[in-house]
Formats: C-alpha cells, structure tokens, sequence
C-alpha cells in the first residue's frame, strides 16, 4: 500500500528543483524537451506531475493490452489510430509553438483520427478518445486535473477505468461539457460514441486477472 507522501508525489504538483525554468513555476513543452529524467512526467497547465513512482501494475497492464488489443483490431485499416503510453499528447491552447504549450499527458491509451495532428513527436491537439487505468495514488490526477484539461481541449470521450473496482465510466464532451455515463461493470457493453461501430465487453477485460 502506497504511503500518503508517495500518494501526494503522483497527485500534487512536482516542486523540486527541475532542470529548466523557477521550481514550481510554469514548465513548457519547450522546458520538457530538455530535461533528461529517469522516470515519466506530465505537465498539466504548467505544473509538472510525477507519473506513478513505480511502474504501472499487472493488472493495470493486463487490462491495457487487452482493450489495446479490441481497438487495434478494430481500428485495423481505418483511417483512426491508436497509441499507448509512452506517447506525448500536446494540448495547445492558442499557440503551437513548444514554449506556448503547457499541457503534455501521455495517456494510457488514446486514439486519434485527424491525422495532421501527428507528426514525430506525438499527437498536437485533442485525440478523439482517451483511456486511463487508475494506478494506486494517481486517481485525484486522472479524475480532476486530467478530467479539466480533457475537458477545456476538446476530447471527445475520455474513458475512466478503475481496475480494482471492475469499473469504467464514460465521460462524453456535449457542447464543451463532459456529461458522464452510468457506472458500467462486468456483464456491460460499451458503446463508443465517437468511434463509430466500436463496442467493448467489459466481462471479457475483467476476466482472468487473478
């Protein structure tokens, strides 16, 4: 069981001394590029966010590769893609320029379909869909500061998966407001709505993780 200070490195803003830029300041995309660390970070609205101290557990693995799996199958010779993290998301809020940007998120899994908004760095704009797996310590992360920006850039749907709870909410964005789902479990099939045609079996990304 992760400690309440380990849980506040995922959750709160990452004030130590960084290698560019005013310790708790506001970090760029530009800041980013140069830093060299041996663990994963995001910038949410300028502040800079360890990801999970350790790496990402079996489950949170197993249920990764799985719904991976159904979207790259689905997805095969469609014009959408898909991508797993370690894969930086950019969302500009005016400028693209890299020191104008100041939020980059590497998603569990995402899936964008417009794609002049790839090019070798990533993904610079909103993906259409967005799936995060809860870890222990990093839910407040994912349900408030990710959730916001999600929400102000554009994605379409973001998907909240709780691994422990056998859970998945939806959030869907209705004229710039996310409006969330029932509390889909095992047994439920999730319909996208803006990959059309896509459904996921929640009994069959649940099963056999014990």
């Amino acid at each position: 069981m992760k400690s309440e200070e380990t849980e506040n490195i995922v959750n709160e803003p990452f004030t130590e001394y960084l290698p560019t830029g005013q310790a708790g300041g506001k970090y760029s995309y530009a800041d980013y590029l140069t830093w060299q660390m041996d663990e994963m970070v995001e910038i949410i609205k300028g502040k800079v966010f360890r990801s999970a101290a350790a790496a990402p557990r079996r489950i949170h693995q197993e249920i990764a590769l799985k719904i991976a799996r159904k979207l790259g199958d689905y997805l095969d010779k469609k014009p959408c893609k898909i991508f797993h993290a370690p894969f930086d998301v950019r969302l500009p809020v005016k400028s693209k320029r890299n020191e104008d940007i100041f939020t980059v998120v590497q998603p569990d899994i995402c899936v964008v379909c417009d794609k002049s908004k790839l090019d070798d760095l990533g993904c610079i704009g909103a993906p259409d869909l967005i799936i995060e797996i809860l870890s222990p310590g990093n839910n407040r992360k994912e349900l408030k500061h990710k959730y916001e920006v999600y929400e102000e850039s554009g994605v379409q749907e973001y998907w909240v998966i709780h691994p422990n709870e056998q859970t998945l909410l939806v959030y869907t964005l209705i004229n710039g407001s996310y409006i969330a789902s029932k509390l889909f479990s095992p047994g439920d099939i999730v319909n996208s709505e803006c990959i059309e045609g896509f459904s996921l079996d929640l009994e069959y990304v649940f099963s056999d993780l014990d």
